[in-house]
């Protein structure tokens, strides 16, 4: 009873008590705006000058390619790619793609992580003369690259979000909270 007292008076245990309701809090709003995030992409034709496919999950690539055959986008950056990796390597089916150009697609080998996506990317976006872009990635991975992104990117690039489902239409409560834990994290230092 002596130690809850002495708990209650201190300063220090209100101060973590109130910033452990600041994470607490701040963690939810996270968790509700991942869960959140919209399907945009199976309801509306998108057409952009480049698309920017980030790698690291199912369906990205394949997407981006898709984008790029039926020319909703004239350029595809994949961003985060191994350094070694050759095209054909990363999309084996490109044979059946028609009369694909590989000029228009380029290679980002140096980005390791989201916030590296988005500043590696600009500069080939810059250099390609995209006004607008497709931000291709996961639908669970869309809140934290798009916020990324538009806080590295210039505002008179227009970024619309273009999300793909990676293995299920729903993820699971660990997925959803895994991410809103990295966007949290996130949102201290890279947006």
């Amino acid at each position: 009873m002596l130690i809850v007292k002495k708990l209650l008076r201190s300063r220090t245990f209100w101060l973590v008590l109130i910033i452990a309701g600041i994470v607490v809090y701040r963690f939810v709003n996270e968790y509700q705006r991942v869960q959140s995030e919209p399907m945009i992409s199976w309801t509306k034709s998108q057409t952009a000058d480049c698309a920017v496919v980030l790698t690291g999950g199912a369906g990205r690539v394949r997407e981006g390619f898709d984008l790029l055959a039926n020319q909703n986008v004239k350029k595809l950056v994949i961003s985060g790619v191994y350094a070694n990796a050759r095209l054909r390597e990363i999309m084996p089916v490109w044979p059946y793609y028609g009369n694909l150009n590989e000029n228009d697609v380029v290679l980002d080998r140096r980005s390791e992580t989201t916030y590296g996506n988005a500043q590696q990317s600009l500069p080939i976006v810059e250099a390609l003369k995209c006004r607008d872009i497709l931000l291709v990635t996961s639908r669970i991975h869309m809140y934290r690259s798009y916020r990324t992104f538009r806080s590295s990117f210039p505002e008179n690039i227009y970024i619309q979000k273009h999300p793909v489902i990676a293995s299920r239409y729903e993820p699971s409560s660990w997925e959803t909270g895994f991410e809103a834990l990295k966007s949290l994290f996130y949102s201290l230092w890279a947006y």
